[in-house]
């Protein structure tokens, strides 16, 4: 697990005894309104001219999404957050809140599919510059970043599962006056915690490992003060995505047992890591393990398998009894997602195809079902799918 939070307790300690601010209540109640009156003109006013902090509107803030904002911003390390309905609005509105035309963005190849989209099919025709750049020159080239406006990372990356040192990322990052952005879905504030090494911005898809029973979709933005406020007071409010009480009071709900359940997802990834890593129809297992790189102190559940030509793919899926066919990850369920599938995605060139990750390669997301359990099942199809 990550390292203690001040006051000496541990994140996962955090997460689960955190108290709210509404009175005895163990769960914060669901603040379902709309909007907030006033009980003087000069309340009315002095909110309105940005002299108090009481609630106004639902779309900018909400005491239910306020509880779960508080308790990510102290798991990750960070002096405030930012809910979203989503994690690409919270991808969109963060990128959106500091780069404008002119400005150049470097990112991080086998990123997020839809980040990829965003980039390609929003941003550059807005004259806003976007190259991507392998894990090695991120860390090895000392110019990559000169007239860099942001950096847009994940550690590990989409589907391959590659990791960065995002403390040397960092460093070299502020020589050049650049914003950094991390998407910290797979490892969860448990397993990695960003701004700790540097980084200016974490972000997640809450949708994931926080809300863990795949009933939610949500986003969420870490970092220093100033900089939510630029995003709160910018894109959340003139883009909308905001994030709804109902959301956020699952979202709490799901924090209260990420700890039990990312040890969980972790012990299942280690037998299946081995096991897979021996298996004869097994070309590469893609799964970062702890300490692989600096900050990282655990594996999530979500890795990948490139299996030989004699593996039948379609066949495996379909022989497959605990493992559901589906997009997403990080809740209670076993997935697969052959990567041939999401290369056969109707549209423009996405990244897959443009960062060349092989159609052998099948991601598993292991869920909270017994780990021999899932290995017997996904043995079993491995086996009745191998062409003889």
């Amino acid at each position: 697990m990550a390292d203690a939070v001040p006051g000496g307790y541990s994140i996962e300690t955090l997460l689960a005894a955190a108290a709210t601010d509404f009175g005895g209540a163990v769960a914060p109640p669901i603040v379902q309104t709309s909007l907030f009156t006033f009980d003087s003109y000069q309340a009315f006013e002095d909110r309105m001219a940005g002299r108090s902090g009481d609630p106004l509107y639902t779309r900018v803030q909400n005491p239910t999404v306020a509880a779960f904002e508080k308790l990510m911003a102290q798991a990750e390390d960070g002096e405030a957050a930012v809910g979203f309905a989503s994690g690409m609005a919270a991808i969109s509105s963060t990128v959106l809140a500091f780069v404008k035309p002119g400005d150049r963005i470097a990112c991080i190849e086998h990123v997020y599919p839809d980040a990829y989209r965003l980039f390609e099919r929003l941003l550059k025709p807005f004259g806003i510059g976007v190259s991507y750049h392998s894990i090695e020159e991120f860390q090895t080239d000392p110019d990559l970043l000169k007239g860099v406006k942001l950096a847009y990372l994940e550690s590990p990356n989409s589907v391959v599962f590659q990791t960065m040192d995002l403390s040397a990322v960092a460093a070299n990052a502020k020589r050049h006056g650049t914003l950094t952005v991390v998407d910290n879905s797979w490892a969860t504030p448990l397993f990695q915690r960003p701004l700790s090494l540097g980084i200016d911005i974490t972000l997640h898809s809450a949708s994931k490992y926080l809300s863990g029973h795949s009933d939610t979709v949500a986003g969420v933005v870490i970092a220093r003060q100033e900089l939510i406020t630029r995003i709160r007071d910018l894109t959340l409010t003139l883009l909308g995505g905001k994030l709804a009480p109902f959301e956020a009071f699952l979202l709490t709900r799901g924090l209260r047992t990420l700890g039990a359940r990312m040890r969980q997802h972790q012990e299942t990834a280690n037998l299946f890591v081995d096991r897979l890593s021996a298996h004869p129809n097994v070309t590469a297992v893609l799964s970062p393990g702890p300490n692989v790189v600096p900050g990282l102190t655990g594996r999530s559940g979500l890795l990948s398998v490139e299996v030989d030509e004699t593996i039948d793919i379609p066949r495996l899926a379909d022989a497959l009894n605990l493992f559901r066919l589906g997009v997403s990850w990080g809740g209670f369920e076993s997935l697969i997602l052959p990567t041939r599938i999401g290369l056969a995605q109707a549209g423009e060139q996405n990244s897959m195809q443009r960062f060349g990750v092989s159609d052998r390669i099948l991601r598993l997301s292991l869920g909270l079902e017994d780990p021999n359990d899932l290995w017997a099942d996904f043995e079993a199809a491995l086996s009745t799918s191998a062409r003889t």
